[in-house]
């Protein structure tokens, strides 16, 4: 895989970056063993790779956004559902500010944050992320407009008022397969898998967290939201049909982690509608746990009818359980797997 040079960065791009002097940045380099090596050395100065440069100010404590995708091969699983409830748990109850990025071109992470009424407008006008990927077929038709595009303040929960979107479009159907053939830029300095991260990498940092809810498949516009991404998420109901596409997920992720030469880790795999009384279920999720490729979160997440209601947006702002019921208190439920989440991530 070929690396742009948006990849790179110099001392000053990480002087901006940290919001330190570009002195500052050359003390670091020789107090500190760990400081990433540059790839090379030019008259101008050294040349690093963005992610580990990232990945060392974040043990700095360095404000940087951490990008999680969720993805599962198999429909049904309840991905866009666990997708919206971490943002809108870890906005109301941890006070992070999340971005969520719908890329399933199904819209229901859209709809539900934004309701139907508000996607049908802003869908006419060309502001979804449909757009950005229609304009990468036709390179002399930038049309993308990534502030309109942005949603902001959009969940109907109470205290998750950092929780913003950039929404999704049923047109990104007839796009996925045609990106293959979209042109690459001048110099070939452009892929395909390329055309979110330039997209939004302006902002990116203005956010905790970025939760990308991804299509139901391994393709093109899913590479783009693994390609940000510095992890993955599985969410899947322990039955046989949705966790046989686990394997292939892990491996392919594994390969197009290589490529690019960027790690995209397994967070780990989050059991949906799960019920108790059935021996699928108990057997299915005893073999993952059991397995540990990837990893099982603890928490749980059950079947309960009320996750349906809460696809619905409200006009008015509810509460965490009003939002997911309180039966079984999955409003509880969805704290600890947040928390999980912040764990692994090593978040505060």
């Amino acid at each position: 895989m070929q690396t742009t040079e948006d990849d790179l960065v110099g001392i000053n791009e990480i002087a901006d970056m940290a919001g330190v002097s570009r002195q500052a940045v050359a003390n670091w380099r020789v107090r500190f063993p760990d400081f990433p090596k540059p790839m090379i050395e030019l008259k101008a100065g050294p040349v690093f790779r963005t992610r580990q440069i990232r990945a060392w100010l974040r043990q700095r404590k360095v404000p940087m956004a951490r990008v999680v995708s969720l993805i599962n091969l198999k429909g049904g699983v309840a991905k866009t559902t666990t997708t919206v409830a971490l943002a809108e748990t870890l906005s109301s109850q941890f006070n992070k500010r999340i971005l969520v990025i719908d890329l399933d071109p199904q819209t229901n992470a859209t709809t539900m944050l934004i309701g139907e009424k508000r996607w049908k407008e802003i869908n006419e006008k060309g502001w979804t992320l449909a757009t950005l990927f229609h304009d990468a077929l036709e390179p002399n038709n930038k049309t993308f407009d990534l502030e309109k595009t942005l949603q902001k303040k959009v969940s109907d929960v109470q205290g998750a008022e950092k929780v913003d979107l950039l929404p999704s479009s049923l047109d990104l159907i007839d796009v996925q397969d045609k990106l293959a053939s979209a042109p690459t830029g001048q110099f070939y300095s452009v892929t395909p898998i390329d055309l979110l991260r330039l997209a939004v990498k302006s902002i990116l940092d203005d956010y905790d967290l970025v939760l990308v809810d991804c299509p139901p498949n391994l393709g093109i516009i899913t590479l783009n939201g693994l390609r940000i991404s510095e992890g993955y998420i599985i969410p899947t109901v322990p039955d046989v049909l949705s966790t046989y596409g686990i394997p292939q997920i892990v491996k392919r992720v594994g390969n197009f982690s290589k490529e690019i030469a960027e790690d995209i880790q397994p967070l780990g795999i989050v059991l949906t509608k799960y019920q108790e009384i059935s021996t699928v279920h108990v057997n299915v999720s005893r073999d993952l746990r059991r397995k540990n490729d990837p990893p099982v979160f603890d928490t749980v997440i059950r079947q309960a009818n009320q996750i349906a209601a809460a696809a619905e947006r409200q006009s008015s702002r509810r509460t965490l359980k009003q939002k997911y019921g309180y039966g079984d208190d999955l409003a509880t439920r969805y704290i600890a797997l947040a928390q999980e989440l912040l764990d692994k991530l090593e978040i505060e």
